[in-house]
């Protein structure tokens, strides 16, 4: 006789292995039935995963037809069996092993996919074969999905961006309207008068006028190849963002073996995306001479490339620009990816490279890039370790 804690055992490992219940003496029913039949529809024996899935392939034996109808079920069971991030995971599966990416040029299918950003990344990289009817759909996925970006990453970044730029233009004799009260305070606790309860300021604290006009230049150089996909994706988010800021002059680059300035767009990172063209080879050195060309203030400017830095042009070329760049004054750095997924896969030779000349190179999260950027605007130290 089996105790409740075994029998949870035996469900959840019957669960993991699929199958008939003959190894674990464990059958199951209702909803459970209904969620083995959902991972079995994905994971049966016959596929193959391909070369860097999340998974290996367990010993399970149903099918997921190709059929639009099919799948579009199945998504719906997934999505009410699991947690958002699971089902993000289940998809994306779904679309590298079983190959349902052609699926994605149907409308139906559009409608019943959980929304992400790998997704988007894939139906990027599809759109030219999208017909008509499909990329009204295939916009309104993205839309959701940088949306969603927006709300999550909007107020921290103007946030942290705007305290960034009154830091760098403290002065210290201010109007009083202009005086930082803050940083006053942090400035003279040394004169705390215990008797008066109160602090004696000697220096005054305060932002400089010129923060009313345009401050600083930003300059975001994305690469746009396939395995780029959710950098682009979030840097239209982050482009959209600081171009909304009077104080910032953001132009917006993304690069294959072309270049393309998508500045004009900044004001609907859809747009953006819609502009950029996923897959194809890569040429920094044309992106980073093409932005060099935009610098006009270069003590005041900011480039951020966002690449993995596999470089299929002028590698010597790439380093000299970036090492022009920062001669001039200008303040570059390397992102090697802007996504969730932590350290990527990059040319090591190229970031040991940037790192000699002074331009560290290192992978970072949405939710580290407010801060990033930041500590460049006002020339510090920034706050992520190299690779």
């Amino acid at each position: 006789m089996t105790s409740e804690a075994d029998d949870e055992r035996l469900r959840r490992w019957r669960l993991v292995l699929g199958g008939e219940p003959d190894g674990t003496g464990r059958g199951l029913t209702g909803d459970d039935a209904r969620i083995d039949q959902a991972l079995g529809a994905l994971y049966r024996p016959e596929t193959q995963a391909p070369r860097g899935s999340r998974r290996a392939t367990g010993p399970r034996a149903a099918g997921l037809g190709a059929s639009a109808p099919s799948v579009a079920r199945w998504l719906g069971d997934i999505r009410a069996y699991f947690p958002a991030g699971v089902v993000s995971i289940l998809q994306q599966d779904a679309i590298e092993r079983l190959d349902l990416t052609r699926l994605l040029l149907e409308p139906e299918m559009l409608a019943a996919v959980e929304p992400d950003v790998h997704l988007v990344g894939t139906l990027l990289a599809l759109t030219a074969l999208m017909p008509e009817a499909t990329k009204e759909a295939a916009r309104a996925v993205v839309r959701r999905v940088v949306d969603d970006l927006e709300r999550r990453v909007a107020q921290r970044t103007t946030s942290l961006v705007r305290g960034a730029l009154d830091r760098s233009t403290r002065v210290h004799r201010p109007s009083p309207r202009d005086i930082d009260w803050n940083a006053t305070i942090r400035a003279n606790l040394g004169h705390y008068q215990p008797e008066h309860r109160t602090i004696v300021p000697e220096r005054l604290v305060g932002y400089g006028r010129r923060r009313h006009g345009v401050h600083k230049d930003v300059i975001l150089c994305v690469d746009q190849s396939g395995s780029m996909a959710a950098s682009v994706v979030y840097a239209s988010v982050f482009g959209a963002v600081l171009g909304s800021m009077h104080a910032l002059r953001t132009s917006l680059v993304v690069f294959d073996t072309s270049v393309v300035d998508l500045t004009d767009r900044l004001s609907d990172p859809v747009d953006v995306l819609f502009g950029t063209r996923l897959g194809g080879g890569t040429d920094i050195n044309r992106a980073l001479t093409y932005c060099q060309s935009l610098i006009t203030r270069p003590t005041e400017t900011v480039v951020v490339l966002i690449s993995d830095l596999y470089e299929g042009g002028v590698r010597d070329g790439m380093v000299r620009r970036a090492a022009g760049m920062q001669a001039a004054g200008t303040t570059f750095l390397t992102l090697l990816a802007l996504s969730d997924e932590g350290a990527p896969a990059y040319d090591h030779t190229n970031a040991a490279a940037l790192a000699a000349i002074g331009s560290p190179a290192f992978a970072c999260t949405p939710d580290l890039f407010p801060e990033v950027m930041a500590a460049a605007l006002q020339g510090l130290p920034l706050p992520a370790p190299e690779p």
